[in-house]
């Protein structure tokens, strides 16, 4: 069913309940330093398997919770990807802060031209071509040869592959000056929590776009409330804390600084541990008195055009609107400023979740939502605001990777882990035999693979229900990677492209319906392919995705990993007014990845998703009910 005048809506997810994971600074930079190896020597031509085995040992630290710094040589080596060598090498940057072999390595390649491999499109086959052949250094290189023409006497450089790169290089810059909200949220739950345990700070929350729920964030905005005379202990604590590189300013009432290049990772700071990876961030921080924290905290979650909507209809019932408070026109005596709650109340405003507030139509279906809350009768109204997805309400994961593919935990780790958190079901969902590199399945392998996920199955009943399935790819020409004959032995199939992901919108529209026609098809995995100011994916007509997978019964998923995000909100928004049910999903290829499921429901509640649009809120045999229904 089509739900027509649907919007973009979203709620600041409530972090209640919710575990982080702390990354540490020694697998953060391990794991930086192991990828920049790869890198180079993929463009030195080097032997492949040893690409691939600083690539895995690179991901496999980003991933770990355990810190390699209080590991010894037999624990290392317990972990799968780090074999004796990678784990010599950890002990040896352990010991010395420094891995001579790197060093050794990065001089052979001028630093700019490692850059290069961070534009999307720019594979290090292609840029050892840029450098070796055009004698080109680094990206301001690479942009003046793109402008006079001399890289089409270069093989495979036609126009077309010239105009792809400009246009991967415009994207690259652009996405550059933002930071992923995996990579922004722990660094502010950072923040918060060394500043709350200050005797001095009565409240303390992150606002801003962070606060919003957007895929990337510019600055991150804090907002304390403390008495006029502890406002200076505040921001002295601030600026000393220990991952501030630069004092930018401090002030009374607000500072801002700069973090190190080491902060700002998927993590958490439980027990202390500072957020490691990614890149540094500026920090805002503004203290308020408590009688003004809820205008105030409206005012600088933003976004700047709610704000601008909220004074105009402040103004239209005369009153004035600000950081400070609502106040009458006449007499600037203070109608509401110390909760959210009560300034929306006195504009006549249901409150506005947070992610809402992008000026779109909210405060409409808020006003709604007001009058049918004080059961005021007149014309018709919009829909109000709906009641959002939350984090609690999901109960089954449909899609996992193991050791049988490029996962970091066996069937029933994985099992177990999901099981752990209340969740009903799991599905298994290894790469299918197309994904080389990430030890996808041979068709005889996902034979055993099934019977071994059957057997977990049988051993966990009663406490999980685990499902084989498998995420498969569709290939440039629409085919999925197994037959029909292996796909029907499947409980989900997660299709998924990984490859040709720059064809044009009409053969990738076309790729995907075709592959939506197959019976065995459960759900549409991160359908454009992209990678969050990475890549900007395949651009298919979404709408036509969303009417066929409706027709078939598919669910469309929103891949909850924050360098994907995908669908992104406004897919998702779109997706449900097509009346299509949605996935939300973790990909998870170690127990980090499963708190990131918190990015997936921000995503879907900005798209004003509820528990109702997703499949993953199923009950058990509600769900079961609806995976043999995708049957065609």
């Amino acid at each position: 069913m089509c739900r027509p005048g649907w919007w973009c809506l979203g709620f600041a997810l409530g972090l209640c309940g919710c575990k982080l994971i702390v990354m540490s600074q020694t697998n953060s930079k391990l794991s930086r330093i192991f990828q920049q190896m790869a890198d180079v020597l993929e463009v030195l031509g080097a032997n492949r398997f040893k690409v691939i085995a600083f690539q895995k040992a690179a991901r496999v630290l980003g991933e770990l919770t355990d810190d390699v710094a209080g590991m010894d040589s037999k624990s290392l080596r317990a972990v799968d990807g780090i074999g004796k060598g990678m784990a010599d090498r950890i002990e040896a940057f352990v010991a010395t802060g420094e891995l001579a072999e790197a060093a050794e390595l990065m001089a052979k390649v001028p630093a700019g031209v490692v850059m290069m491999l961070d534009v999307p499109g720019l594979g290090p086959k292609t840029v050892a071509l840029l450098w070796r052949e055009a004698g080109l250094n680094d990206l301001d290189e690479l942009t003046k040869a793109l402008d006079t023409g001399e890289l089409e006497a270069l093989p495979g450089f036609g126009k077309k592959k010239i105009a792809n790169i400009k246009k991967n290089l415009a994207f690259a810059e652009q996405a550059g000056k933002r930071v992923r909200i995996g990579e922004a949220m722990p660094l502010a739950l950072w923040f918060v929590e060394k500043l709350r345990v200050l005797k001095q700070v009565k409240r303390i929350e992150y606002a801003g776009s962070l606060r919003r729920g957007k895929e990337t964030i510019g600055d991150l905005d804090l907002l304390v409330t403390a008495d006029t005379e502890d406002a200076e202990v505040v921001m002295d604590a601030f600026v000393g804390l220990e991952v501030v590189t630069d004092v930018i300013a401090k002030g009374k009432t607000k500072s801002s600084v700069r973090t190190g290049e080491s902060s700002g990772a998927a993590g958490s700071s439980k027990g202390g541990g500072i957020p490691g990876g990614g890149g540094g961030m500026q920090v805002d921080l503004r203290v308020v008195p408590m009688e003004s924290y809820g205008a105030a905290l409206m005012y600088f979650t933003g976004s700047k055009e709610h704000n601008v909507r909220l004074r105009e209809r402040a103004i239209a019932m005369g009153m004035k609107l600000n950081e400070w408070g609502l106040t009458k026109q006449d007499s600037d005596e203070v109608v509401a400023s110390g909760s959210e709650e009560d300034v929306f109340e006195a504009l006549d405003l249901a409150w506005v979740p947070p992610e809402l507030r992008e000026d779109r139509v909210e405060v409409a279906l808020a006003e709604a939502s007001h009058k049918a809350g004080d059961g005021i009768a007149g014309p018709p109204a919009p829909p109000g605001l709906p009641t959002l997805i939350e984090l609690s309400d999901i109960q089954a994961e449909l899609h996992t990777h193991t050791t049988a593919s490029d996962g970091m935990w066996t069937i029933e780790q994985l099992a177990t882990a999901v099981a752990d958190r209340g969740f009903h079901t799991v599905a298994i969902t290894d790469h299918s035999k197309g994904q080389v590199q990430a030890n996808g399945l041979s068709d005889e392998r996902l034979e055993k693979h099934i019977i071994a996920v059957r057997r977990v199955a049988e051993k966990l009943k009663g406490r999980i229900t685990v499902l084989a399935g498998s995420e498969v790819d569709i290939l440039a020409d629409g085919r999925l990677d197994y037959p029909d004959s292996l796909l029907k032995e499947l409980d989900v199939v997660v299709a998924s492209p990984h490859a040709a992901l720059t064809q044009e919108p009409a053969k990738c529209t076309a790729r995907f319906l075709k592959a939506m026609e197959n019976p065995y098809v459960t759900i549409m995995g991160h359908p454009t392919g992209r990678l969050v100011g990475r890549r900007e994916g395949l651009s298919p007509d979404m709408g036509a995705l969303f009417k066929a997978a409706s027709e078939r019964g598919v669910a469309m998923e929103i891949n909850a990993n924050h360098w994907r995000l995908d669908l992104r909100d406004t897919h998702a928004r779109a997706a449900i007014t097509a009346g299509v049910k949605l996935a939300i999903n973790t990909d998870a290829h170690g127990p980090a990845d499963l708190d990131q499921l918190q990015y997936g429901v921000l995503t879907a509640r900005r798209a004003g998703v509820t528990k109702n649009d997703v499949v993953n809120c199923l009950s058990k045999t509600a769900l079961a009910k609806w995976l043999k229904s995708t049957r065609g």
